[in-house]
């Protein structure tokens, strides 16, 4: 496209700008006034002999003077030059009239008063004419800068460049206004949340979609979703919850899903037929757990009851050991406690390694690192596995996110704990614990609630 040309592309120049500055007010006045004194100073001092047309025509000579002088103070000297040529012009004068040197003689009062009015006349006239003339070349300023605008708005061609950069310019404004809207909205809608007594991570889940966002010691985590990890495919919208508080998970309308509990000596003893009754499909019985202080072994007081009760009843059973193992050898001598415990049983649900974060600060097991805390997660779950069962891991999304390092646990099935309703959890896991308030018949206290998401073979 054509380039622009300079008429267009520059806007008019100053070129009255030094007579106008002369001619400004401030400038102007100042000089008139200056002048004004100086000539009355000099006609009423000196009275000089000469006809008031003379005295006026030299008194106009000294005001050009006082002006340059004022507005160019280094022709200071011209100026005192005109002033000796002037007064020598006057001595020229008095002795062409018959006059003896440079003398005041009394004038006519008529003669003295129209000299000094004349001169007045004239410095108001050019004071006059000089305020008129600024006014003129504003105007003329100002006819020269419209002239050029509206040439530049109908005439204007743009270069391709140009036309680029100004939809560029354009798009980045909408962008900026967009975001300011997008960024109302959102505040408004955090504003809305908080006060309906919405808890404060679960109002920044949604307002970063690409990260996983929890706390942990009092410290909000936001952690990137990993693409390295197998993902779950359950949707919100194939969730059923009962009006007893039970969840389903449906496909096509049908509910697919299995219902479930785990239990310990917590939960006492257990009438498993009414536990089956109830719908209950499996269970997960704890056979006994490390303390995080000593680190001492114990057997769970009401796991050989609860595992000939349950499958007795027709409740598929498998089994949990809360661990505090600091070591591979550790989680070895678990397996094996573990492997002892259920010999005699029929075990057709998963061995599960329960590694939780106690929340006592001094915890055995809250002190190693992740990579620790996963190699001793693996020697468990691989005796297992060499055992002939299958091994499962329970985490809740603390320890699956911040304290575990799930890509060397890919092989093995994930029990998930998580007792919300939304599912916001990405990663696989096929058991759902999600809840620990339960109420089953059979069961006199509270009691842990599961789905499953398929039932495990014989």
């Amino acid at each position: 496209m054509k380039r622009p040309s300079e008429k267009n592309q520059k806007a008019p120049e100053k070129k009255w700008f030094l007579v106008k500055w002369i001619m400004s007010a401030d400038h102007f006045r100042v000089a008139l006034f200056a002048g004004s004194c100086y000539i009355l100073y000099e006609t009423i001092l000196e009275g000089y002999e000469l006809q008031w047309i003379q005295e006026m025509h030299i008194g106009l000579k000294k005001l050009s003077a006082s002006l340059i002088c004022m507005l160019c103070p280094s022709k200071w000297a011209m100026g005192v030059k005109m002033k000796n040529r002037d007064k020598d012009l006057l001595e020229s004068l008095n002795q062409q009239s018959g006059g003896q040197g440079r003398r005041k003689r009394q004038r006519g009062a008529g003669t003295y008063v129209l000299g000094t009015f004349g001169c007045l006349a004239v410095l108001a006239l050019v004071m006059y004419l000089g305020t008129r003339l600024y006014a003129w070349l504003d105007q003329l300023e100002e006819k020269e800068a419209g002239s050029v605008s509206a040439e530049q708005e109908e005439g204007r061609v743009y270069t391709q460049e140009e036309l680029d950069a100004q939809v560029q310019a354009a798009a980045e404004k909408a962008a900026t206004e967009a975001t300011f809207q997008e960024n109302q909205r959102i505040l408004g809608e955090l504003k809305n949340k908080l006060s309906s007594g919405e808890t404060t991570v679960e109002t920044l889940r949604p307002l970063y979609p690409e990260e996983l966002v929890l706390v942990s010691n009092g410290t909000f985590h936001f952690v990137p979703i990993r693409e390295d990890l197998q993902k779950n495919a359950l949707t919100q919208e194939n969730l059923n919850i009962l009006e007893s508080g039970e969840y389903q998970y449906l496909e096509n309308g049908e509910v697919v899903s299995h219902k479930g509990i785990d239990v310990s000596r917590h939960q006492g003893v257990i009438d498993w037929e009414k536990v089956s009754a109830a719908g209950v499909e499996f269970a997960f019985l704890r056979v006994g757990y490390r303390g995080y202080g000593n680190g001492a072994m114990v057997a769970d007081e009401q796991f050989e009851s609860n595992i000939k009760g349950a499958v007795g009843a027709g409740v598929k059973v498998g089994v949990y050991y809360f661990s505090q193992a600091v070591s591979e050898e550790e989680a070895l001598e678990e397996a094996a406690f573990v492997l002892e415990q259920i010999a005699p049983y029929k075990v057709e649900c998963p061995v599960v390694f329960d590694v939780e974060k106690v929340a006592d600060e001094g915890a055995r097991m809250n002190q190693i690192t992740v990579e620790e805390r996963t190699r001793i997660v693996r020697a468990f779950c691989d005796r297992i596995q060499e055992a002939g069962y299958i091994p499962m891991i329970y985490h809740n999304m603390e320890m699956g996110v911040l304290l575990l390092d799930l890509s060397e646990l890919e092989g093995y099935e994930k029990w998930f704990a998580y007792y919300s309703q939304n599912l916001y959890y990405p990663y696989a896991y096929r058991v759902w614990q999600y809840s620990d308030t339960g109420v089953v018949d059979g069961i006199g206290g509270p009691v842990d609630l599961n789905i499953s998401l398929r039932m495990w073979e014989s």
